[in-house]
């Protein structure tokens, strides 16, 4: 029981050195404290240190970034001008010959003579080959005696009807052998003109062992050789002769250029064309156009057109593929505009218009054909307004740009600054990377401190 109360009573009454732990404890609380205004002097230190030096970068670098935002970029540009605009059709063609003949023989026989070169231009009558002509003229000399036989028969019926005539007239034979007698001279008649038929065909027959050029043009390769058997049969031919002055090639356009091509045809015009090679680099020989298909080919919607060349120099050959321009009309006087000139996008077609200030501005234009290195413009640009040809790639709306130093030259003697850029006082563009400045402009000391 003494233990009980003993140990109840050191619970409920402490000792008085336990009291003094709320003493011994005010160093904690101390520390705490101190910690915290450490930790709050840190903070607003780090606030004072962000509020007024992470300011001073910035404004160190804005400048530098809008300066590149705003940085004039060099490009290169044209003067709009006046021009004549040709309406150029380029098609694809091919080279035909005017009077194409394979000449093939019109009888059997022997091939005995061949009196061509092989590509040799020949005339219209010019010896080209001979077949064996004997056999062509026994039939001629045995249709000759046929004719002569039956031509003395005719003779004595028309000479016994003479006299039964004379006979009749007095009653002296009956009338049944005077017609008779008439009859055998009309029989005898057409046996003669049968015999002098078989003449004649035996005469052409031997006209064409003789075989002459049908046209002027040049001889090709040579088919048969000579002391060959030829035939009738025979689809080969001996030689193909080709004209080749003057000469046309045929090609097509679309039918949507029909109306231009006719209006200009049917007011008198002669339009020219123009053939040049398969990689239309080389203009090969100039013609005009000729003729106009009646039809327009439904599968493919285009007409055929054929165009004459008088070829002097024969570089157009038959078969041959070349590139033909048929210059349609000419826009004479016409406001022009550098092809890479023009740009495409959400404005629809239009340029970079270089203001006064040298700054761009973006202008639709409306377009018209294209010639060479130029396009006709409709709207939008007027004589004198420069555009924007080379770097166009990162303009926008409201750039500044520099020109080429040797556009400012006049201005450079007139007394403007030389440094490569327009006489506005636009700044230079900066020297790209690896490439020094140029050494007109001059260098700004940093201002020293006071």
């Amino acid at each position: 029981m003494d233990e009980r109360v003993d140990r109840t009573e050191t619970r409920r009454a402490p000792d008085p050195a336990s009291r003094v732990t709320p003493v011994v404890n005010k160093p904690n609380r101390g520390y705490w404290i101190l910690t915290a205004i450490v930790a709050a002097g840190l903070i607003g230190g780090g606030w004072y240190l962000w509020a007024h030096r992470a300011p001073a970068p910035a404004a160190k670098t804005a400048p530098a970034g809008s300066a590149a935002r705003g940085a004039p970029q060099p490009v290169g540009f044209a003067t709009i001008g006046t021009g004549d605009i040709r309406i150029v059709l380029n098609e694809l063609g091919t080279v035909t010959s005017l009077d194409t003949v394979t000449v093939v023989t019109q009888i059997a026989g022997q091939l005995q003579d061949i009196g061509f070169k092989e590509g040799q231009v020949v005339k219209k009558g010019d010896f080209l080959a001979q077949i064996d002509p004997r056999p062509y003229q026994a039939a001629l000399e045995q249709a000759r005696g046929t004719l002569a036989h039956d031509q003395g028969l005719l003779a004595q019926a028309q000479s016994d009807l003479k006299r039964f005539q004379t006979l009749g007239r007095q009653d002296s034979i009956a009338q049944q052998q005077l017609d008779d007698q008439r009859y055998l001279v009309q029989q005898y008649t057409g046996t003669v003109k049968t015999d002098q038929g078989t003449v004649d065909n035996a005469q052409l027959n031997l006209s064409y062992c003789r075989i002459v050029s049908p046209i002027d043009g040049q001889a090709g390769l040579r088919q048969v050789d000579l002391g060959n058997y030829v035939q009738t049969a025979s689809t080969g031919g001996l030689v193909v002769i080709t004209q080749m002055q003057p000469i046309s090639v045929l090609f097509s356009v679309p039918e949507d250029n029909l109306p231009d091509i006719l209006q200009r045809v049917r007011g008198g015009a002669t339009l020219p064309v123009e053939a040049y090679d398969r990689a239309n680099t080389r203009l090969l020989a100039p013609g005009q156009l000729g003729t106009i298909d009646n039809v327009i080919d439904t599968t493919t919607g285009t007409l055929k057109l054929r165009a004459l060349f008088t070829n002097p120099d024969e570089l157009l050959y038959p078969n041959q593929f070349v590139n033909a321009r048929l210059l349609v009309n000419t826009m004479a006087n016409t406001v022009r505009v550098p092809v890479p000139a023009v740009q495409r996008g959400e404005p629809g077609t239009f340029v970079y218009l270089i203001n006064a200030n040298n700054t761009v501005s973006v202008r639709p234009i409306e377009v018209g054909p294209t010639d060479g290195g130029f396009q006709a413009v409709l709207s939008g640009l007027t004589p004198g307004d420069r555009v924007v040809t080379d770097g166009t790639d990162r303009l926008r709306d409201g750039a500044a740009v520099t020109l080429p130093a040797a556009a400012t030259a006049p201005a450079a003697k007139a007394g403007a600054p030389t440094t490569g850029t327009p006489a506005t006082g636009t700044p230079p563009a900066a020297a790209a990377p690896g490439q020094p400045a140029s050494p007109n402009v001059p260098r700004r000391r940093p201002p020293q401190a006071q």
